[in-house]
Order: C-alpha cells, then structure tokens, then sequence
C-alpha cells in the first residue's frame, strides 16, 4: 500500500509535539511491515527540504504560517507523477481539505478541535478564523472517513454533524522503551510535576494556585514544572505573586530520558488542560507508575480512568485540584493502589497495536493487498 500524509510538522521539526509523535508512529510502523509511505510537513530553518526518517519519506514545503495553503497545493503537484492508495491528512492544528485537492481516498485524523478554546491561546482573530476553518470540515468531508484518538473527539464530530459510522476510535500508543517504570526511590519531598509545552490554553496557572492548598496539608510538596514555552514569563511572574517559594520550579526543557526519571521519581501529575485529543502525558505519567489528577474534559476523561489511575476534576477547580492531592500524597495506601493500576492499565497501549489497527483501517477503505510483517 502507497499511502502520503499530510501534517504540519515532521519529527525533526524543533516544536514537534504528540501529534507528531502520534503520526510518526503509525506511518514508521507501517514502513518497517513493507508499506511505502512518504509525509508532506511544513520546513524550517536549517532544513532539508527531502529527507527521511524511521523508513518515511519526507518532503517539506512552506513554513508554520502558510502550511494550510501551501501543503495542499504541494501535495496535489507531488501527485501527479506519483500514485497513492490513499491519503492521511492530521488535522491538529487548520484543515487541509484534501478532499478538495485529489480523489485519492483522504483519511481526517484528529487528535482533536480547537472549538472555542481556541480563544484561550489565539487573540480574536485567529480564533475567529480557526473557528470557521473547524465548520467547514463536515461539508469538506461529507464523504471521508476520520480516524480519532479518543471517544471524546468521536462525540466532537458527531455533535457536528458527522456520521457516527465514518468515525473510528484508535487509541494512541506508547513508546514503552522510554516510558517505563524504573524501580527507583521516589523523591523524599513530595513532588507534583506539569509536563508539557507552556502555552496560555493549557491551564498551567490552575495547578500553581492548588499549590497553595497543597503546602497547607502537605508544606514540603514542590510543583515541579517541566517544559517551556512562550508562556513561561507569565507563569513565572505569578508563581512569585503567589509567594510559594521553592514550592513551584521551573526545571525547563528536558530530554526523554531525563524525564522519564524525573518523573519515576515523583509522585503525581497534573493536567489541568481544558481540551485535550487524549492525554499523552496522562499515560506517560502512569507508565512510571505516578497517578494523576486532571480536568474532567474531553480527552481527559478517557486517558485517565477516574478513581484508579487517578482523580478527574472539574476544570479550573483549584480546590479540587488541591484536595485530590494531598489525599494522594497523604494516602500510601491509596497512592499505591493507583500506582498499581496506572501500571497495568498501559500495558494495552502500544504503538504496534495503535498502527495495525490504522493500517487495516486504511487497507479497508483503499482496496490495497495486506501485508504481513510483525
């Protein structure tokens, strides 16, 4: 099977993320099992514009800003000389619209919709555009497939308009090389840790203030916040309005490796996001065998399983992010019992199991021969 997809950054991009991850994943497991696959992304600076990466042809085109005009018009261009069974197109940030462009069959993959948080992030103008973009995507796809990362984003396009029988809910993997409980001491001080990139919509500030109900029950827990971003100066400024002291860190950027121990080490995550397609750093957390506390939105709300791998709140709740933690910290009992299932619930999740099933989805629907590979 020839498959092309389309998304907006590969993974040598530096902003590459877990959609990225996502993609990259199934489209190398699915060149390793003998499929040629070839992946249009935006470029940036210092790069090629050929390469490839893990069996996957790259091909970069236009730059972050113009990627939804650009990529599609390459892509059309690209295809002319060159023959696919089918089309990916992950729509993570604006659509595509293949569909447009080719009769190929196009795929929607959706980690999720902005909807209306997008106006947490973005100014009124660019949510306003993203906004409109998101409406088109029923009418631009009344005849494709989509593929989702959670039941979540499922009911998202169904709410839309979308039939219930065009969408297929494959869950994200693992990469459990990396992610994996270590067996070592956990910190002596109670540890909280936020990973992910500092961006305005993802809700950071909601953990910094349940901080301050923490320290009350709990006075040596730390918040150790892990990543960076261009909203870092903003948290910043008000984890020293709260006058917490060494309770909130900024640790920065980090590589996997060193994070994966960091977080063996602690004690419990927060994700205090709005929206998220599923949770990745849900399932990384609980790999290391640290439990949870979360918004109980959409993605959420299927990575974490309430009560067992940890606790769903209500969003922007500070109380209730405060309280699920020191009973956390201050249960042994419960903490380990939650360790416990955080293990054994990721076992199902890897990367092999979330390609296969991408692959006989997209077999289905091309027409192509199966492969065998393991």
């Amino acid at each position: 099977m020839k498959v092309l997809a389309l998304n907006w950054r590969d993974m040598k991009h530096p902003e590459a993320g877990g959609a990225e991850v996502h993609i990259h994943e199934i489209l190398s497991h699915m060149a390793r099992w003998g499929h040629e696959v070839t992946e249009i992304t935006s470029g940036f600076p210092g790069c090629s514009k050929r390469d490839e990466i893990d069996g996957v042809r790259i091909l970069r085109a236009g730059h972050w800003y113009d990627a939804n005009f650009v990529l599609p018009l390459f892509a059309r261009k690209h295809m002319k000389n060159n023959r696919y069974d089918v089309v990916l197109e992950d729509i993570n940030k604006l659509p595509f619209f293949m569909p447009l462009f080719t009769d190929t069959p196009v795929v929607g993959v959706i980690p999720h919709l902005f909807g209306t948080t997008v106006f947490r992030e973005a100014n009124w103008l660019i949510g306003t555009y993203v906004l409109l973009m998101e409406k088109f995507i029923p009418a631009v796809f009344r005849k494709n497939r989509f593929m989702v990362i959670s039941p979540s984003t499922a009911d998202d396009l169904a709410s839309r308009g979308i039939d219930r029988d065009r969408i297929d809910v494959v869950l994200c993997g693992l990469d459990h090389g990396t992610w994996e409980h270590l067996g070592i001491e956990r910190f002596e001080r109670p540890t909280i840790v936020h990973l992910g990139r500092l961006r305005k919509y993802k809700s950071v500030e909601v953990a910094m203030r349940a901080m301050k109900i923490v320290v009350e029950r709990v006075p040596d827990a730390r918040l150790s916040i892990i990543g960076d971003g261009p909203y870092r100066p903003q948290l910043e400024k008000e984890a020293a309005q709260l006058g917490l002291g060494d309770s909130i860190e900024f640790l920065g950027y980090m590589g996997a490796t060193e994070i994966v121990e960091y977080i063996n080490r602690s004690h419990l995550l927060f994700n205090p996001s709005p929206k998220e397609g599923w949770g990745l750093t849900v399932v990384e957390a609980n790999a290391c065998g640290v439990p949870v506390v979360a918004s109980d939105r959409p993605g959420l709300r299927d990575s974490v399983l309430d009560g067992k791998t940890g606790f769903l709140v209500p969003y922007g709740d500070v109380v209730a992010f405060g309280e699920k933690a020191v009973k956390l910290l201050s249960d042994k009992g419960l903490w380990n019992e939650m360790s416990m299932n955080s293990l054994e619930r990721v076992k199902s999740l890897t990367w092999q199991r979330c390609a296969r099933e991408t692959e006989q989805l997209l077999l289905g629907i091309s027409g192509a021969e199966e492969i065998t590979g393991d």
